[in-house]
């Protein structure tokens, strides 16, 4: 007898739990219900085309996997190999790694100074459209224009100034020579990605009252300086915070300019990055596994460094 009670009582409660549940979610759906419907062809997209395809190259970088057979466990063992028996990628890393450094903060700090300066000037769309030019223009194309500048005969344009001006006797073998193909693609890449965060910047700065810069002088701020740093920079950090993870995106993931400034490979893989590298593996060896380790390793690289940047450029009040 006892046991059928507390059968009762136990199904009693089941019943009230569900019942909870139930109008606990239908007050969800009731308040949030219309703006995840909104939201549910973006996270179908994102979870399809994203999420998915990280997911399961995590799992094949684990694997030996050429497209032709079924994959084999491996393990660590790509890991293993990538980080102890691959030059290549060595040198690869270390050329993403310098790049990085020199093209990043440098693209970053030029787009946010051009756009400090154009925002005080009287013709601001002119400027505004004359630096963002470049960013809409495909990088192979322009990187074509710019090796007309930097082409390694006597009628490539550099060399034809410095020949002519008695600096130099012989052309300078910018794209051939292994000690100036990194510098090249670092000045390309530096131009070329002055455009979005150049436009980011400038419409932050755009929004910022100038009622602010009033009070503030009035509070006894007396240059642009000060202005600069007590006031712009602090309510610009979202704009800051977009524009540093393009820059480390766009910096670490580099590939076509390096491509079509030194081919594939570069001399003495003088401008081989992680995704040339990548690139080699998965589309001209078709290791699929092991293409799919470098491509975890790029991630992880971009991830942290986000994360780093997220903890600079973010704020309580903001986030």
């Amino acid at each position: 007898m006892n046991n059928v009670v507390e059968t009762i009582n136990e199904q009693k409660v089941t019943i009230k739990a569900s019942l909870g549940f139930g109008k606990k979610f239908k007050a969800f759906w009731g308040k949030y219900g219309i703006g995840y419907l909104f939201l549910s062809p973006y996270l179908i997209l994102f979870t399809i085309f994203i999420i998915i395809p990280v997911v399961v190259a995590i799992g094949t970088s684990f694997t030996n996997y050429n497209m032709l057979q079924r994959p084999k466990w491996l393990g660590i063992s790509n890991y293993r190999l990538l980080f102890t028996d691959d030059d290549i990628f060595l040198i690869a890393l270390q050329n993403t790694a310098i790049f990085a450094l020199i093209s990043g903060p440098a693209g970053y700090i030029m787009s946010f100074f051009a756009a400090w300066v154009i925002n005080q000037l009287k013709f601001k769309k002119v400027f505004a459209l004359a630096f963002y030019a470049p960013s809409i223009t495909s990088g192979v194309a322009m990187t074509v224009v710019w090796m007309w500048f930097f082409a390694s005969d006597r009628y490539g344009m550099i060399n034809n100034v410095l020949i002519n001006l008695g600096i130099i006797n012989e052309p300078v073998l910018w794209n051939l020579d292994p000690a100036t193909i990194l510098p090249v693609v670092i000045f390309i890449s530096v131009w070329m990605s002055m455009g979005t965060g150049f436009l980011v910047f400038l419409a932050g700065l755009q929004s910022i009252s100038r009622e602010l810069y009033e009070a503030a002088s009035i509070d006894g701020i007396k240059n642009k300086v000060q202005e600069l740093w007590m006031i712009t920079l602090p309510l610009m950090k979202p704009q800051l915070l977009f524009g540093a993870i393009n820059s480390i995106v766009a910096s670490i993931g580099v590939f076509d300019i390096t491509k079509s400034v030194a081919g594939m490979p570069s001399p003495n893989y003088a401008a081989h990055t992680i995704v040339a590298h990548l690139y080699d593996y998965a589309f001209l060896r078709f290791q699929m596994g092991y293409s799919s380790a470098i491509a975890v390793v790029l991630f992880s690289i971009t991830f942290i460094l986000g994360r780093v940047c997220m903890r600079i450029f973010s704020s309580k009040d903001i986030y």
